[in-house]
């Protein structure tokens, strides 16, 4: 064999050998660890009486974990933010996947009167479900989310959105006996008043535009303005609210809801704010088209929590349940789209907090 047959038969070996001694080393590497694996699980405690059921979103190889209770909306809105009449919303399916992407773990649950939890023994007395119905069962829920094996007690973040904001408020500066501590709020659109005052702004705001635009006399408006205000002192002095109404108005206050609207009407979010421990980090978010949380209106809020390490988040264009959308029109509300990047950035740093 010449010098250059042999030369190239041994290079066809070494390569042969070479792809082999590969194949071999690939087929033989050891196996890449499980990818960490989130689940859903159904959950339930009690609350005064009544079965609350939600999802324990968290790892099955993890120790203990940061944890976040996520504290929904009001209305009849459900444990994943849809609601029953705008649709499926999903913020805070959105907000516990967002969540878990950074290492976080989640509880979310149906507060009394939606999805699985309903009405249990209120059925027969609905109009006894007031806003201490609704701070029970938040209670209930985070002192569940500390018992979970899983969970560091020392890294327990509560999400409220909108009304559910204040009673994220109400467990941040809670100090009844085995009350868990709250390492970090998120306050999410607040509500940033009472809910009586917030409705006059509102209603105020209202009936002065459609003066502007000639739908109404000043007279009207102002009718309007009185009956409603009447309305307000006697619901707060006596738990009642006047035979009649102006049209519209009684939707928004009557026999059925007065309880509820005074309960939750006593609670006051910025003295609420003024509790929270000093240096807890806070995420504040309001935004400029957000009819229910301007930031003008959340201002407020924002100075009462100088004591604490706040990131006071103002969006632009953003609507009330946390999507990009400058109309705020609850027509829109169920659109398939993600929460929006303002929010999601700084969620990023805070959840390092």
């Amino acid at each position: 064999m010449d010098r250059d047959a042999f030369v190239r038969r041994l290079v066809r070996y070494q390569v042969w050998w070479l792809i082999a001694a590969l194949a071999w080393t690939v087929g033989c590497a050891p196996e890449k660890p499980p990818a960490q694996r989130w689940v859903d699980d159904e959950v339930s405690f009690v609350a005064g009486g009544l079965t609350i059921y939600g999802t324990y979103r968290h790892r099955t190889d993890s120790p203990a974990a940061p944890v976040a209770l996520l504290i929904t909306e009001s209305g009849n809105t459900d444990r994943d933010g849809d609601n029953a009449v705008a649709g499926k919303i999903g913020t805070m399916r959105a907000l516990a996947g967002l969540l878990s992407d950074r290492g976080v773990a989640s509880l979310r649950y149906d507060k009394v009167g939606t999805g699985r939890t309903g009405l249990g023994p209120y059925a027969r007395r609905p109009t006894d479900v007031g806003s201490s119905v609704y701070t029970q069962g938040a209670r209930a829920a985070i002192r569940f989310l500390n018992g979970q094996s899983r969970t560091d007690p020392n890294r327990i973040s509560v999400y409220g959105h909108g009304e559910g904001a204040t009673h994220a408020l109400m467990l941040a500066t809670d100090t009844s006996p085995g009350a868990p501590k709250v390492h970090a709020l998120g306050l999410l659109e607040p509500l940033a008043g009472r809910y009586l005052d917030l409705i006059t702004a509102r209603l105020r705001g209202d009936t002065d535009a459609a003066v502007k635009a000639g739908r109404s006399t000043p007279q009207q408006a102002d009718e309007v303005m009185a009956s409603w205000t009447a309305a307000v002192v006697q619901a707060r002095a006596a738990g009642t609210v006047p035979a009649q109404l102006p049209d519209g108005l009684s939707a928004i206050l009557n026999p059925a809801n007065v309880k509820a609207v005074v309960e939750s009407d006593a609670i006051n979010p910025v003295a609420l704010a003024m509790l929270v421990p000093a240096g807890t980090p806070v995420l504040l978010t309001c935004s400029d088209t957000d009819g229910q949380a301007t930031c003008q209106a959340v201002q407020p809020l924002a100075a009462a929590l100088a004591a604490a390490k706040l990131d006071f988040l103002q969006l632009k264009g953003v609507s009330h349940v946390l999507k990009d959308d400058a109309t705020d029109s609850i027509t829109n509300y169920a659109k398939d789209q993600p929460l929006t990047p303002q929010f999601v950035s700084a969620l990023d740093n805070f959840v390092r907090l």
